[in-house]
């Protein structure tokens, strides 16, 4: 197992802004942020998976006062260094700027790569990509074994796995793992709690409500809806049957019938217009080239140009030890494709099982998502048999807002015990990018800062 903790005080953050042409004022500012560290940990043979650890740069506390937050990209395939970081939560936009939303304000930041093969994880030889949910969650066990034992100052604080998308799934089943290793005694940490961003636990209940959240909101016909509504059942159907690659097809089919019906709907934000690969349009039979234009489509929204650009140029000379073969996101798609046989599968148990063994669990969701639409969310919350349920139900919601000088509403949230929900209104699948302020609110109210 491979643990060589690179250190970044602020001289090789210095000489990366320096190189990217950024004024001395904004130099200063980033100056201002703390330590960071990043590696790569060995997880089996031939898979190594990349971390990048922010310490917290709070004015009045220490880090050791402030939670460790771990963030998880979706996909599969999705970089939480690159996206995560530079687009959502990050100290540095992708413009190398100053984000004042970034979430290292009131709380360490690490962010994995994972599954191995996303971002700048890698694996050597094609048989070593994770095949499901459990192979996602022994590797992350092994990252995390690895990180505690060499950081022991983060042993004690509170540890946080917040997530997005397929990331949720991931972190689902990772916080369960987690769970069980810290009563068994095998890994040291402080673990506090789950937060599952607009994820992928029932990906059936998105798909079957995609239909109705459209049709409510004037983005499908009568017509359009019927066609929605019969490709979506031919997924439920599949997946009765366990058919769980030839579900994940129909997904997909079920996307192109969208984009026809709809003028090619944004699926991560419906107010805005975004179709990368119109080239699918050309025909609603699903092969598995069209599996690769799929994941392509999904991931490049993960992984844009200039995104590209940062993480290839500037930052990757920064961590100067990504190997020469190494192209960050080179080996996306197959991360995705060695997945898709979990792709369609629930993880609604994992999630009651969490609220079984008491770890908190945080849902929360951007109203203009429709990959994973609020209405499917709520639709596999009502499924769980967690004993307390009725109870979470027959709560009333409470507002919030992101300014408390404003009277807009800026989410809605509904707490239980150790289950949470969060509306956030005006965000879509990327909640922090779309709703800054929001997001860091909520955050800091999950992890009991305010």
């Amino acid at each position: 197992m491979e643990l060589l903790a690179r250190v970044c005080p602020a001289r090789p953050l210095l000489l990366l802004l320096l190189l990217v042409g950024l004024s001395t004022g904004a130099v200063l500012n980033c100056l201002r942020e703390g330590k960071e560290e990043w590696d790569y940990v060995t997880i089996r043979k031939d898979a190594h998976m990349f971390w990048w650890l922010y310490y917290a740069t709070n004015s009045n506390k220490t880090f050791s006062e402030l939670p460790l937050v771990m963030w998880l990209q979706g996909g599969p395939g999705g970089s939480s260094t690159g996206f995560g970081n530079f687009e959502e939560i990050g100290p540095l936009d992708s413009n190398l700027k100053p984000r004042t939303t970034t979430w290292l304000q009131s709380a360490n930041l690490l962010f994995v790569d994972n599954p191995v093969g996303t971002g700048f994880s890698y694996v050597n030889k094609s048989n070593a990509y994770a095949k499901d949910l459990a192979m996602v969650a022994s590797d992350m066990l092994v990252l995390l074994k690895s990180f505690f034992d060499s950081h022991k100052e983060f042993q004690r604080i509170p540890f946080y796995i917040f997530s997005e998308s397929y990331g949720g799934k991931m972190a689902a089943a990772i916080g369960l793992e987690l769970h069980k290793a810290i009563q068994k005694g095998t890994i040291c940490c402080n673990f506090a709690g789950v937060a599952l961003g607009d994820s992928w636990i029932s990906p059936i209940d998105s798909v079957l409500s995609w239909g109705p959240y459209l049709y409510s909101m004037s983005l499908l016909d009568d017509q359009g809806l019927k066609e929605v509504s019969r490709v979506a059942e031919q997924v439920l159907r599949a997946l009765n049957k366990g058919q769980y690659t030839e579900a994940t097809q129909l997904w997909g089919k079920a996307e192109m019938v969208i984009e026809e019906n709809t003028d090619g709907v944004n699926f991560y934000n419906i107010l805005t217009k975004d179709t990368p690969t119109s080239a699918m349009k050309s025909s609603l039979e699903f092969t598995q080239s069209h599996l690769v234009q799929l994941s392509q489509r999904h991931l490049r929204h993960l992984h844009r140009d200039a995104l590209s650009q940062l993480m290839n140029g500037p930052i990757r000379k920064k961590l100067r030890i990504i190997p020469e073969d190494c192209t960050w996101g080179g080996q996306a798609t197959s991360v995705f494709e060695n997945m898709q046989g979990d792709f369609m599968k629930s993880a609604i148990s994992v999630v009651d099982e969490l609220l079984e063994a008491g770890v908190n669990v945080t849902v929360y969701n951007g109203q203009l998502d429709l990959i994973v639409d609020t209405m499917g969310q709520e639709a596999w919350i009502r499924k769980l048999s967690w004993p307390e349920l009725p109870k979470f139900h027959q709560l009333r919601w409470k507002p919030l807002y992101a300014d408390p000088k404003s009277p807009e509403t800026s989410a809605f949230v509904k707490s239980y015990k150790n289950l949470t929900f969060y509306w956030i209104l005006r965000a879509g699948h990327m909640v922090p990018s779309d709703q800054g302020d929001m997001a860091l609110k909520m955050m800091r109210q999950v992890t009991q800062q305010e």
